[in-house]
């Protein structure tokens, strides 16, 4: 099960780890992204639900399995 996370402290970690990103931007896109999976938006290769988080890197509506190719996500974040 992915681990919760607040859009501030995904957008720092983001920030920490990879450069380019711009903070406001990031935390912008997470917050959009966040809103749409509440409102039910779906991946766009399987018709789960999608991964807030890393929609919001890739810019395209996946879950989690079709973004990473993996199935195991209890290491990874989603954003709350």
């Amino acid at each position: 099960m992915l681990q919760p996370i607040s859009v501030e402290k995904f957008a720092d970690m983001v920030i920490k780890n990879n450069k380019g990103y711009k903070r406001k931007e990031l935390v912008r896109d997470l917050r959009e992204t966040l809103e749409a999976k509440k409102n039910g938006a779906k991946c766009m290769v399987c018709g789960a639900p999608i991964w807030a988080a890393g929609s919001a890197i890739t810019g395209l509506n996946r879950c989690f399995t079709c973004t990473t190719g993996e199935a195991d996500d209890s290491e990874d974040y989603e954003i709350e």
